[in-house]
Protein backbone atom coordinates (compact mmCIF):
# COMPACT_ATOMS: atom_id res chain seq x y z
CA UNK A 1 0.00 0.00 0.00
CA UNK A 2 2.74 2.55 0.56
CA UNK A 3 4.81 1.83 -2.35
CA UNK A 4 1.47 2.46 -4.17
CA UNK A 5 0.74 5.68 -2.62
CA UNK A 6 4.28 6.62 -3.26
CA UNK A 7 4.35 5.98 -6.87
CA UNK A 8 0.96 7.84 -7.25
CA UNK A 9 2.07 11.13 -5.62
CA UNK A 10 2.67 13.56 -8.54
CA UNK A 11 4.55 17.14 -6.84
CA UNK A 12 3.40 20.12 -7.49
CA UNK A 13 4.66 22.23 -10.46
CA UNK A 14 6.93 25.54 -9.43
CA UNK A 15 5.64 28.55 -10.58
CA UNK A 16 7.81 30.97 -11.36
CA UNK A 17 5.72 33.69 -8.92
CA UNK A 18 6.15 30.79 -5.73
CA UNK A 19 8.96 32.75 -4.54
CA UNK A 20 6.77 36.10 -4.12
CA UNK A 21 6.57 37.20 -0.61
CA UNK A 22 9.36 35.50 0.58
CA UNK A 23 12.25 36.83 -1.45
CA UNK A 24 12.94 40.76 -1.48
CA UNK A 25 13.61 42.12 -5.10
CA UNK A 26 16.90 42.87 -5.96
CA UNK A 27 17.75 46.73 -6.19
CA UNK A 28 21.19 48.11 -7.11
CA UNK A 29 22.14 50.25 -4.41
CA UNK A 30 22.91 54.14 -5.80
CA UNK A 31 26.90 54.84 -6.06
CA UNK A 32 28.32 56.44 -2.84
CA UNK A 33 29.41 60.64 -4.04
CA UNK A 34 33.18 60.78 -4.09
CA UNK A 35 34.43 63.50 -1.26
CA UNK A 36 36.39 64.97 -4.21
CA UNK A 37 33.67 65.63 -6.62
CA UNK A 38 33.10 68.75 -4.17
CA UNK A 39 33.57 71.91 -5.59
CA UNK A 40 37.31 71.90 -7.11
CA UNK A 41 37.72 75.18 -8.37
CA UNK A 42 36.89 77.24 -5.52
CA UNK A 43 38.96 75.02 -2.98
CA UNK A 44 41.92 75.51 -5.16
CA UNK A 45 41.59 78.78 -5.54
CA UNK A 46 41.17 78.95 -1.38
CA UNK A 47 44.34 77.12 -1.25
CA UNK A 48 46.21 79.12 -3.99
CA UNK A 49 45.55 82.44 -2.15
CA UNK A 50 45.85 81.21 1.60
CA UNK A 51 49.01 82.91 3.71
CA UNK A 52 51.93 80.82 4.21
CA UNK A 53 52.58 80.03 7.87
CA UNK A 54 56.32 79.49 9.11
CA UNK A 55 56.96 77.85 11.78
CA UNK A 56 58.93 79.80 14.19
CA UNK A 57 58.67 82.64 12.58
CA UNK A 58 58.20 85.73 14.76
CA UNK A 59 55.86 88.36 13.90
CA UNK A 60 58.07 91.04 12.80
CA UNK A 61 58.93 89.07 9.96
CA UNK A 62 62.77 88.37 11.15
CA UNK A 63 63.81 84.79 9.82
CA UNK A 64 64.66 82.78 12.75
CA UNK A 65 68.10 82.42 14.22
CA UNK A 66 69.87 79.03 13.56
CA UNK A 67 70.73 77.32 16.33
CA UNK A 68 73.64 74.70 16.48
CA UNK A 69 71.78 71.40 17.35
CA UNK A 70 75.25 69.64 17.18
CA UNK A 71 76.96 69.61 20.64
CA UNK A 72 80.39 67.97 20.17
CA UNK A 73 81.41 66.25 23.56
CA UNK A 74 85.20 67.48 24.51
CA UNK A 75 87.94 64.95 24.76
CA UNK A 76 89.78 64.52 27.86
CA UNK A 77 93.57 64.37 27.37
CA UNK A 78 95.06 61.60 28.14
CA UNK A 79 96.24 60.16 31.49
CA UNK A 80 100.25 60.66 31.66
CA UNK A 81 101.90 57.30 31.81
CA UNK A 82 103.58 56.47 34.96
Amino acid sequence: MYLRELKAYKPAQIKASDSEGHVQKFTIPEAPKSPEEGDLASELKAYETQQVELEGASESGAAPVEEDWFVEEEEEAPAAAH
